[in-house]
């Protein structure tokens, strides 16, 4: 009796094949790394409105203590920044026999209110608020007199420096009665601690280049 031809084996896939249904199959639900550009031009209700507090943080204050200790820190936080940026103003336009010796000593105290300022706007936030940041906000906020463009002499510089000192200052003692009264210790200590302590150190270091002595010959 004759055999049966034996069957043929199927033929496998091309392995291409089965590589390129893979490659479409990760391509398909890998995230894309294109960046979703414009997002600004069609933003959503804000997160969160300038000038009011949320409860996000169980920390122990009610809202009306929360909204006032932000309100007198962001005129805080404004102050320090516009008073920040003069120094950095002056660090660079000094002039003068004292060049060497202000310009690191306005770059040291620039550096000290950067951190100062970092402080404040954290405390901000932790306070439910929302911090002034943006340039031209600062500028409407501050109570520190604008200085002009030019490049002027040594002790006007310090003159206008000891004057933003003053105003945070007195700012600071007000501030900081208010905190301990609404029993915002935080503010309280940031206030007096931080902002205070910093403040009049830097206008002690200061004002003692404007001491009427001579420069180079004892009297």
């Amino acid at each position: 009796m004759a055999k049966a031809p034996a069957k043929k084996p199927a033929a496998a896939a091309p392995a291409t094949s089965k590589a390129s249904s893979a490659s479409k199959a990760d391509a398909s639900t890998a995230p894309s790394v294109q960046p979703i550009l414009n997002q600004q031009f069609n933003a959503p209700a804000p997160l969160q409105k300038y000038g009011t507090v949320s409860q996000r943080l169980p920390i122990g204050l009610d809202e009306k203590t929360r909204q006032q200790s932000v309100t007198n820190l962001n005129q805080l936080l404004a102050d320090t920044i516009t008073l920040r940026d003069l120094y950095k103003k002056h660090h660079w336009q000094v002039v003068g026999p004292t060049f060497y010796q202000l310009h690191l000593l306005y770059d040291k105290h620039y550096e000290e209110q950067s951190t100062l300022v970092d402080t404040i706007a954290e405390r901000i936030q932790i306070l439910g608020g929302v911090a002034v940041a943006m340039a031209h906000d600062v500028a409407e906020l501050t109570s520190v007199p604008r200085p002009p463009r030019d490049r002027e002499e040594a002790p006007i510089q310090v003159g206008r420096l000891l004057e933003a000192h003053q105003i945070i200052l007195k700012n600071c003692h007000k501030f900081a009665k208010e905190a301990d009264d609404a029993g915002d210790d935080g503010t309280n200590d940031l206030a007096v601690s931080d902002v205070m302590r910093l403040n009049e150190l830097q206008v002690w270091f200061v004002s003692e280049h404007v001491v009427d002595t001579p420069l180079a010959r004892a009297e």
